[in-house]
């Protein structure tokens, strides 16, 4: 009780209400950063940043003047150009923050909005398989893939089979390329996505299924392939691809691996391995 009295009663009587905001204002700023970051390839620069630091202030313990010395000239240096590194990641929050309605950032996705996207790309998946139009559909989940796209529309419109469908149509504009959703939306159209790296591929793949690996090797995300040819469905996500689904697997697959938590969505692509074993895969 006296400990209470002597040390920390006096710390609370001495908060102001503005304490609290400056606190509460700070904490979401640092939080929103982080969520943004967390999203693109900058969080392992952060990370190497981070490592950089505690080596210097461990130099600076151990009296390692030269290693120090060192560090600090690179630190100062790395200031200006981390400007110019994260360019695209600032732009990019700017552009999201100018536009976000304030009360979204306070919301999470709504999983009845991912499963009626799932829906949707399900019907438009058995419609395009019948016709044999041939299809390439990209979903993100926790990184942003815009790095990795050459060209494409921007399209910002409710995913919907009608839309997904007409995109596809042979011989139209956006038909020849990928099709990118992102939170919920499909963001662009007539994407060129950089093809697979994989030597090993069978010849029989042609550029959408090397196109749906290659995306998939270089971030998280999933992307949905319709052969031209064939009219099969295929799905690929981590490099590894899923073929000869049927509607209802392509509903079970793509629940499993969109709706889950963004802590559980490397399990989900470990769990996919087991779930569909039987199932040809490249």
């Amino acid at each position: 009780m006296n400990v209470f009295t002597s040390y920390i009663y006096p710390f609370i009587g001495s908060i102001r209400i503005s304490d609290c905001i400056d606190i509460i204002i700070v904490a979401f700023a640092v939080y929103t950063l982080m969520k943004f970051v967390h999203k693109t390839r900058a969080a392992q620069l952060l990370k190497g940043i981070g490592i950089l630091l505690v080596i210097m202030i461990v130099s600076d313990w151990l009296r390692l003047s030269v290693v120090h010395y060192i560090l600090i000239n690179t630190m100062q240096i790395g200031a200006t150009a981390l400007l110019i590194i994260f360019q695209p990641e600032l732009r990019r929050g700017l552009e999201h923050m100018g536009r976000t309605k304030f009360g979204n950032l306070f919301t999470a996705d709504d999983p009845h909005e991912t499963a009626d996207l799932i829906d949707e790309t399900c019907v438009a998946a058995a419609s395009l398989s019948k016709t044999k139009t041939g299809a390439l559909i990209v979903f993100e989940r926790n990184n942003i893939i815009d790095e990795y796209l050459t060209g494409g529309t921007p399209i910002n419109a409710v995913l919907s089979s009608e839309l997904l469908e007409n995109i596809f149509v042979p011989n139209t504009p956006l038909h020849d390329g990928a099709v990118v959703v992102r939170n919920e939306r499909i963001h662009t159209a007539a994407a060129v996505l950089p093809l697979s790296s994989n030597k090993n591929l069978s010849k029989e793949f042609g550029t959408r299924h090397r196109a749906a690996l290659g995306i998939t090797e270089m971030s998280d995300c999933v992307a949905l392939v319709v052969s031209e040819e064939t009219g099969k469905i295929s799905v690929a996500v981590g490099g590894d691809l899923i073929r000869n689904l049927s509607i209802s697997s392509l509903s079970k697959l793509l629940n499993k691996l969109l709706t889950a938590p963004e802590n559980e969505k490397h399990a989900s692509h470990i769990a996919i391995k087991s779930l569909f074993k039987g199932r040809d895969k490249e």
